[in-house]
Formats: C-alpha cells, sequence, structure tokens
C-alpha cells in the first residue's frame, strides 16, 4: 500500500472507534467549545462596541471642538463660535441654512432597570438640524420634541436600558421636569445611548449661559473637509480641532476595545492551556486503549507518519466539533443581547449589543482547530515511536 492508502486506511479505523471512545472524546469536545464560547462572548463586546461607535461615524460629517479638547467633556464653544463654524466654507446648505448643530453635553444619572443602581447617561442639547446630521434617524415612538419646551427624546438603548424613559414619563433633572415625548433609534449607533432636549433650553436648565461643547456640520462631500478645516484653522476669531466622525469616534472606541483585546487574548491564552491539556489526555487515551493495534499495523509494514496523521486527524475533528459547538453556544446565547458598559472617554454609559460576526465565529473555529492540533501533537508522536515489540506485549 502507499503512504496515502495507510493514511486513509489508519485514518478511517481512528475516526470510526470515536463513539468507542466516547466518554474521553466528550472530555476535550466539552473543553474545547468551553473556550471557544468564552473567546467569543468576550469578543463579541469589542465588536459590539467598536460597530456602535462605527455606525455613528461619517467621512462627510464633522464634530468641531475647542482647540485642545480630546472629547466633549473638555470642550468649549461660545456662541459666536459656533455661527463662524456653521458659515465656513465647505458647509452644506439647504434651502439657504447650513446644516449644522451647535450641542451641549451633560451627564445625568438615571437608574439601571437590571440592577436599580445609578447609571451615568448623555443628555445631549442639539439644534434643529441634529436629527439631518444623522443618517440613520428616525422615530420608533411618539413625536420630535418641541424647541424651547422641557422636552427630551430616548434613544432606543437608553429606553431599554433605564428606568422612567418610556414615552409619557417624566425626568426631573437639572432643576427642570423633563417630559419623554418620543424614542428614536439611528442605525444601532451611539446616538441610541442619549437622551435628547433642545439645546437652548439645556443651558438654562445647567446655568451654562450661552456656551456650548462642539458644533457637528454636513459637509458639501468628504473632499471639502480640508477645505473646512484650513478656513477655521486660519481664524484668528476661533481656535478649534477639527475631526470627521469615524475620526472622533474612532478615538473614543481606542481604550476600551484595546482593554477588551488584551483580556480576550490573556483569557484565551488560558484557558486554551486547559483545554490543550483536556485533548492531550484525550488522546494520549486514545492511543494507550490502542497500543496493540498500532503495533500490529506497524508490524504487518504500516510506516509511522500515516500512525501520526490519523491520530492528529481524530484531534483535529474533536476540535471541529468543539468549535463548532462553542460558536453555537455563543451566537443563540449571546448575539444581539443587549447590555451597556462605561464609556470612559466621556464617564457615561453607552448601550450595544454583543455582535458575533462571522469573522469571529471563524477565527474561534480556527483557534479550536489549533488547540486540537497541538493536543494531538505529543501523543502522535508516542504512538510512532513506541517499540513494535514493546506495543505487541502491551495488554
Amino acid at each position: 500500500m502507499s503512504s496515502l492508502q495507510q493514511t486513509l486506511a489508519i485514518t478511517a479505523l481512528n475516526l470510526r472507534s470515536i463513539i468507542e471512545r466516547k466518554g474521553t472524546s466528550l472530555v476535550a469536545i466539552v473543553g474545547i467549545a468551553g473556550v471557544v464560547a468564552v473567546l467569543i462572548g468576550i469578543f463579541s463586546i469589542n465588536e459590539g462596541f467598536r460597530s456602535v461607535l462605527q455606525l455613528a461615524g461619517s467621512d462627510d460629517v464633522a464634530i468641531v471642538l475647542r482647540g485642545g479638547g480630546t472629547d466633549e467633556m473638555t470642550s468649549g464653544l461660545s456662541q459666536p463660535q459656533t455661527r463662524i463654524i456653521a458659515d465656513a466654507p465647505g458647509v452644506a446648505h439647504v434651502d439657504g441654512e447650513p446644516v449644522a448643530s451647535a450641542e451641549l453635553y451633560v451627564i445625568i444619572d438615571v437608574a439601571l432597570k437590571t440592577t436599580g443602581t445609578p447609571a451615568n447617561v448623555p443628555l445631549r442639547g442639539v439644534g434643529p438640524k441634529a436629527a439631518d446630521l444623522r443618517r440613520g434617524f428616525h422615530l420608533l415612538e411618539g413625536r420630535m420634541f418641541t424647541p424651547g419646551t422641557n422636552e427630551v427624546i430616548v434613544g432606543r438603548g437608553a429606553a431599554l436600558a433605564y428606568n422612567g424613559l418610556e414615552v409619557g414619563q417624566e425626568l426631573r433633572k437639572g432643576q427642570r421636569v423633563w417630559n419623554v415625548v418620543g424614542t428614536f433609534a439611528d442605525a444601532g449607533s451611539v446616538a441610541e445611548s442619549e437622551i435628547w432636549s433642545d439645546a437652548i433650553v439645556l443651558q438654562g436648565a445647567y446655568n451654562r449661559g450661552t456656551s456650548y461643547q462642539s458644533t457637528r456640520v454636513r459637509l458639501e462631500s468628504p473632499s471639502a473637509l480640508q477645505t473646512f478645516k484650513d478656513a477655521l484653522t486660519s481664524d484668528p476669531r476661533v481656535n478649534v480641532r477639527v475631526f470627521t466622525e469615524k475620526e472622533y469616534y474612532a478615538s473614543q472606541s481606542r481604550s476600551i476595545v484595546t482593554l477588551v483585546t488584551i483580556l480576550g487574548r490573556t483569557i484565551a491564552v488560558l484557558m486554551g492551556l486547559a483545554a490543550i491539556f483536556g485533548a492531550l489526555n484525550t488522546m494520549y487515551s486514545a492511543v494507550a486503549s490502542r497500543t496493540r493495534e498500532i503495533a500490529t499495523l506497524r508490524a504487518i509494514g504500516f510506516s509511522a507518519a500515516p500512525v501520526v496523521i490519523s491520530v492528529l486527524a481524530e484531534a483535529l475533528l474533536l476540535g471541529l466539533v468543539g468549535g463548532a459547538v462553542g460558536g453555537l453556544i455563543a451566537y443563540i446565547g449571546l448575539n444581539g443581547v443587549r447590555t451597556s458598559t462605561m464609556n470612559w472617554s466621556s464617564f457615561s454609559q453607552i448601550t450595544f449589543a454583543f455582535t458575533v460576526t462571522p469573522a469571529l465565529l471563524g477565527q474561534a473555529l480556527l483557534y479550536a482547530l489549533v488547540l486540537g492540533l497541538v493536543g494531538g501533537l505529543l501523543p502522535s508522536l508516542r504512538a510512532a515511536r513506541q517499540p513494535i515489540t514493546i506495543g505487541l506485549r502491551d495488554s
């Protein structure tokens, strides 16, 4: 028989006998499935958080902050400055009016529905063009707030996560009683974690005078960004920093994405080592139970290489099954489940959904195969190197 025929014959024999070793095989499958499920769960947080912020980002919308400001909490703009920004070259106009929104950002505490504990929630004061600057914006329930009144609309994520934010409820914050008149969605973006009100009313509620923290503008096109930026940075009346939304939210997500990535990789290594030991135990048991069989095959002319490959094939199959089971558990149990976490850049809660992507499932399955391969490597070499005479005497 050729080496290929020998390999196929021994591999087929190994795989058929797995059912006879279902106990030890199940240990390896469960171990690898557990590692994969946890790994996907951790990185689905990463994917969910990143997608929330990336969905809010657009190349033809610019965010303007005070010079030196890294986020809205550290920024401040006067009313005249917001007008200069809105009138700058490169800003899109509709019916002769610039598509711009000077915005104010304050943090309020609202109780979480799950635990009842207070959490930091963004209350954003916006201008009349705010909805036009978010392409995915649409009302789900109720209506838009009336400018000049103590009315608010609530993002879908915030309405689901916090108490007292349903349409018709009242919210007592900032020496005002705010009436919730609508719920909105924005294609799953970060805006869904916020509460919106009229910016001028919010200024009065929190004694902010006529100050704002940022100005959003829609550009005539993405290529107009440089014209817009050059006009503002050369204007002595303002000292500002200009970002595209995509750039701004990428910087906002960097810290938590890095943290989750490091945490995920650390846990993956630690749990992966445990899974490898489980796979090693399984494959050593498989080899030990078939010592005489392997020695007999070697004695009648089968070479060592097909034996090694057959044991590795069994280990890879166990890894594949474990990876598939773990991926299925993670997808059914986590994908789309909404939760919230702290956005350390703004010190506020942000709601997001666990996101199990096909790419994440593929990476986890590859990791499971690596675990199976590493777990089967030493046992396969042991099976191939064991002297035939010792194997034939083994009972």
